[in-house]
């Protein structure tokens, strides 16, 4: 009987372990640190950018980049998990919106090859001047706070 009371105890403080434990589990506990929602939009001559890709590059050695998708004007960064965000600091800002050469693509049968792909790329058309592009040369910076982060950008020639 009393081997029964004892086994029962400590099951009964395993499964609360186990729940304590789960509890603290939850959230960005990955070794990366918090992230903060970051979205915003994007615009070319009052225009929403149709479709691109934008980059954020820390701007201190050891940071992690972010990286979205441009969908009619609207972005939302991921660092490690879709839309989970960024991390709080300064950035420097690329952005890449291209039209590719669908024609190219057209032209194969069947599903088109990785030097297609290339090839389509190579020559689609820049829909924003080529400066922003590079994260060196586009001019544009963020920075990310601690909190839900609305960063957009109006890009000129």
């Amino acid at each position: 009987m009393m081997i029964g009371m004892r086994l029962a105890r400590t099951w009964s403080v395993s499964l609360a372990s186990a729940g304590v434990l789960a509890l603290i589990g939850c959230g960005q506990d990955d070794g990366i640190g918090t992230r903060y929602p970051v979205s915003g939009t994007i615009t070319y001559k009052a225009e929403p950018v149709k479709k691109g890709t934008i980059t954020f590059t820390p701007q201190e050695q050891g940071g992690r980049a972010a990286s979205g998708d441009i969908s009619e004007g609207a972005y939302r960064l991921t660092t490690q998990s879709p839309g989970d965000g960024a991390l709080p600091g300064k950035y420097r800002v690329s952005i890449i919106a291209k039209e590719p050469d669908e024609g190219a693509l057209a032209k194969t049968k069947g599903r088109p090859n990785q030097a297609d792909v290339v090839k389509s790329y190579l020559r689609a058309k820049d829909m924003i001047p080529k400066k922003y592009q590079l994260a060196d040369t586009s001019g544009l910076t963020a920075e990310v706070k601690g909190q839900s982060n609305d960063l957009s950008f109006e890009l000129k020639d």
